[in-house]
């Protein structure tokens, strides 16, 4: 069962933690990829200056004023993309960043999608790095901010969240964030991760 708007409408902290263990699915033309949730970051108001949106919202930023459970997909170095799943009710900003995914279904389609080779014999480092980070997640899916910005997971018939049981506490790491050392919020602690899951990608 997909989750439903109820589960993203929620404080912004306890979203990106809920989401460990849930399954993002893509069903487009004939393929479906299916991954499970496995290390995700918090990014929330305006007093979280590691946030895009935190100076308020521009072209590059509104769907998150929009309510929660919606894509928004921004470019990182000019040439990699990350997805975030919108939190919050409607004008309230908050977005939880999906760090890293467990593969589950449509590995082979995943590995020429991030590699551009056929999926022949692969190497243990080779599947580990197939999702082990926020944009080689998007590459291994073929999601582009071009066709997914905006759209919502609510609703849309392509792209979703199933639902699986809640994790215990002590399966899930909270820490900092990664990379963003130059931010006075750089020691918030809304990182989250699935401890000892080989796909998270920095322990």
């Amino acid at each position: 069962m997909r989750l439903g708007r109820d589960f993203f409408t929620r404080d912004t902290a306890r979203v990106a933690k809920e989401l460990l263990g849930k399954v993002i699915v893509l069903n487009k033309d004939g393929r479906t990829f299916k991954g499970r949730i496995v290390e995700t970051e918090a990014y929330t108001g305006d007093n979280d200056d590691a946030a895009h949106f935190h100076k308020g919202i521009t072209e590059r930023t509104r769907v998150i004023d929009e309510v929660g459970g919606h894509i928004y997909i921004y470019n990182i170095y000019g040439i990699y993309q990350c997805f975030n799943i919108v939190a919050e009710k409607r004008k309230v900003h908050g977005g939880a960043l999906i760090r890293g995914i467990e593969p589950i279904e449509g590995i082979e389609e995943m590995y020429n999608n991030r590699y551009k080779k056929d999926y022949l014999n692969p190497s243990k480092r080779e599947l580990i790095n197939l999702t082990n980070g926020p944009a080689k997640f998007v590459m291994a899916f073929g999601i582009t901010k071009d066709e997914f910005y905006g759209r919502d997971l609510v609703t849309d018939p392509e792209i979703w969240v199933e639902n699986r049981p809640s994790l215990a506490e002590e399966e899930i790491v909270t820490t900092t964030r990664v990379n963003i050392d130059y931010a006075k919020s750089r020691d918030y602690l809304l990182r989250f991760y699935i401890k000892d899951n080989p796909y998270v990608s920095k322990k």
